[in-house]
């Protein structure tokens, strides 16, 4: 008789502490759905994204010795070096470096692994383009550092709130 009464005594506090945990996830469910939207304007207002934030990838072209490292340790083979062996001096010279955005799935492998640090990641995170064939990015366009969303003056930027995400 007294395992019955326990027996009960447990399954009714086993009860109750799932019926809190239910109440408690529901008010929380409650609390997000009486909040106001946030809305964006985008092109004027832009987030200010974190600091590890992995955007465009930015290419040095003076400091890149042509080694293929970043092709290597590339999951999809994805850079594009192309260099010419100069034999007097026994060097490779670069002559192009490209990358398409288009398929590039930003894993960081590249800047990483590159032993002269001719590559880094930039904070752009707009690669949006009408024709597919425009993200594949060449020495010159990698080359190009993208204006800072704090620094332009035209954009009211926006903490990166963790209920946006």
């Amino acid at each position: 008789m007294f395992s019955i009464v326990t027996e009960f005594m447990n399954y009714s506090q086993q009860t109750v502490r799932a019926a809190r945990y239910i109440g408690q996830s529901f008010m929380i469910t409650l609390s997000h759905a009486n909040r106001l939207p946030v809305t964006i304007q985008y092109p004027y207002e832009k987030l200010i994204t974190s600091e590890r934030f992995r955007g465009r990838i930015h290419f040095e072209f003076d400091k890149c010795i042509a080694c293929e490292v970043c092709v290597r340790v590339c999951p999809i083979d994805l850079p594009v070096v192309d260099w010419k062996l100069e034999t007097d001096i026994r060097k490779k010279r670069l002559l192009n470096y490209s990358i398409d955005f288009g398929i590039c799935i930003f894993c960081g492998n590249c800047i990483e692994y590159c032993p002269t640090n001719c590559l880094s990641m930039t904070e752009e995170y707009e690669l949006s383009m009408y024709d597919r064939h425009e993200l594949n990015y060449n020495q010159i366009a990698l080359g190009r550092l993208p204006m800072s969303v704090i620094d332009d003056y035209t954009i009211r930027t926006i903490l990166n709130l963790p209920e946006l995400n």
